[in-house]
């Protein structure tokens, strides 16, 4: 299964998400994996501000990265099957950059 993200052809950023068949969805955010059905409710929240009580801005870019590191580091230390590293690849207009991190900090 993959996620792929980029710029489309308007210059707005894209989601898309591949199932095991190879057919594919655009997405607002989506999340791929064995871990998964642990971390969408908690993007669902976050990003789509769904079953929230009170209004919250929405994130930035360096606010969405830390979630992100939340989200698959709480998601190592409850699946057995997510990797011991995360990789968190940033695509805008000054190219690509890279982050990878430990998963599991003990």
């Amino acid at each position: 299964f993959n996620v792929v993200c980029g710029v489309d052809d308007e210059g707005k950023g894209a989601v898309y998400h591949y199932d095991a068949i190879g057919s594919y969805e655009r997405c607002p955010y989506t999340t791929s994996g064995s871990g998964s059905s642990l971390v969408m409710s908690v993007l669902d929240a976050q990003l789509a501000k769904g079953n929230q009580t009170q209004k919250s801005a929405d994130l930035n870019k360096q606010e969405v990265v830390e979630l992100a590191k939340d989200v698959l580091s709480s998601v190592g230390e409850r699946d057995i099957y997510t990797g011991d590293a995360g990789e968190i690849f940033i695509i805008d207009a000054g190219g690509v950059s890279k982050t990878k991190f430990d998963l599991k900090q003990d």
